[in-house]
């Protein structure tokens, strides 16, 4: 995915960027929209997590939790295809990968909770019965829990932009047919993993029967955001409350500058 200058700068450093934009929204509301939460791992330790921003604690995800239920929750919505109202900000969430520890540790707060989630699964891992990854047994179980949703997150995880067309084929569609196989249902969500999308990748998963897709750049979607590039909000794991409000309220939405829109990457 292309870049600029603003991509060199680390997640732990962009504070000082986000203190000055805030200051600049001081007394603005929550930028409208629909805003899409993107999580990782809760309390599993990953490979290659060079900055440790992707295994959130569970304290930390469940103080902000009770923070989207006591203070959003007329705003929290399954993730969908729009129309949605563009004069309110609406709040969905998302897990990426497939962590056994999206079912075991994060489900039952957020099903206590009642807030609804899609969880995006690697399907070679589930397949593989991979440690630290959901089963086939436990991705059932976990569709049938109130509120949730499963969504494609390809078979091995590839950079899609780098996939030929045969291989770009199948990822999209093994990944959609196992998964419609042991769920019993139509999947037509999807994220691209690494955020690698661009027009070919986007029109190849519309062709393949997705009509969500789900992208790593960072922003709000306003009513006409194409359904297939959807933009999210990266939850880090050392985003204490006061950053996750940020997130919230678009105070962290300059980090976008950090890659090119998909939408213009042919």
């Amino acid at each position: 995915m292309g870049s600029n200058l603003i991509s060199t700068i680390r997640p732990h450093a962009y504070h000082t960027v986000t203190w000055a934009y805030s200051r600049f929204r001081r007394g603005m509301s929550p930028r409208p929209g629909l805003r899409i939460l993107m999580y990782h791992a809760i309390g599993t330790p990953l490979d290659g997590d060079a900055h440790c921003l992707y295994n959130m604690a569970f304290a930390v995800f469940r103080k902000q939790m009770q923070c989207l239920a006591a203070q959003y929750a007329d705003s929290i919505v399954s993730l969908g295809i729009p129309p949605f109202r563009g004069d309110s900000m609406r709040i969905a969430l998302t897990f990426d990968d497939g962590y056994r520890d999206n079912l075991t540790v994060a489900a039952p707060l957020l099903v206590e909770l009642g807030i609804p989630f899609m969880v995006f699964v690697t399907t070679g891992a589930v397949a593989e019965r991979k440690a630290g990854f959901l089963s086939p047994e436990e991705v059932r179980e976990l569709a049938g829990l109130p509120g949730a949703t499963i969504g494609s997150h390809t078979v091995s995880h590839p950079r899609l932009t780098d996939c030929d067309e045969r291989g770009l084929k199948g990822e999209l569609n093994s990944s959609k047919a196992f998964l419609e196989d042991l769920l019993g249902k139509e999947i037509d969500s999807i994220s691209y993993p690494h955020g690698a999308v661009n027009r070919r990748v986007r029109d190849m998963a519309e062709s393949a029967g997705y009509r969500i897709g789900a992208t790593s750049r960072f922003d709000i979607n306003k009513p006409l955001r194409d359904p297939l590039l959807l933009c999210r909000t990266d939850i880090w794991a050392g985003d204490d409350a006061s950053i996750f409000e940020q997130k919230l309220r678009g105070d962290c939405d300059w980090y976008r500058w950090r890659h090119m829109d998909p939408a213009q990457l042919a």
